[in-house]
C-alpha cells in the first residue's frame, strides 16, 4: 500500500511527521494476522485479538510503498500467534521497517457474542 497523509502520526489533528505512523503499522499488522486466522477458523468459531507488540525500526515517507506480512508461528486449539513484518518496498531491495508479534484467541462464536453482550450491560 502507498503511505498516505492519513497514515501519518498526528496529535490534535496536527501531523507531526510525514511518515508511516506506528499506529497505522499496528492496524495493518492486525489486518494481516486476521487474514492468516481466517484460513483456520471453522464455521462456529471466531477470533479476537489479545496481544500486539511492535518494534518500529525505520521511517517510511508519504508516497512510498509499505508491505505488511503475517506468518503463523503457533496454532493451538484456542490461540494463533503470528510474526508480523512491515517492509518499505524499494527498488534496491525491501527494507524491514517494523516487526512484531500478534496473538489472537479462538472462541466459539456464541461464547464471544455472549461475552460482548455481558460487557455491554
Amino acid at each position: 500500500m502507498i503511505v498516505t497523509e492519513d497514515m501519518c502520526p498526528a496529535f490534535d489533528d496536527v501531523v507531526v511527521h510525514r511518515v508511516y505512523s506506528t499506529w497505522s503499522m499496528a492496524h495493518h499488522m492486525e489486518i494481516a494476522a486476521r487474514k492468516v486466522l481466517m484460513e483456520h477458523l471453522e464455521a462456529h468459531e471466531e477470533g479476537i485479538g489479545s496481544h500486539l507488540s511492535i518494534d518500529h525500526l525505520a521511517p517510511t515517507p508519504v508516497g512510498h510503498t509499505v508491505r505488511v506480512e503475517a506468518v503463523a508461528v503457533e496454532l493451538g486449539p484456542t490461540t494463533l500467534v503470528c510474526e508480523v513484518t512491515a517492509y518499505h518496498v524499494r527498488t534496491e531491495g525491501d527494507k524491514v521497517v517494523g516487526r512484531g508479534r500478534q496473538v489472537q484467541r479462538i472462541l466459539p462464536r456464541a461464547k464471544l457474542i455472549a461475552l460482548i453482550e455481558r460487557e455491554s450491560r
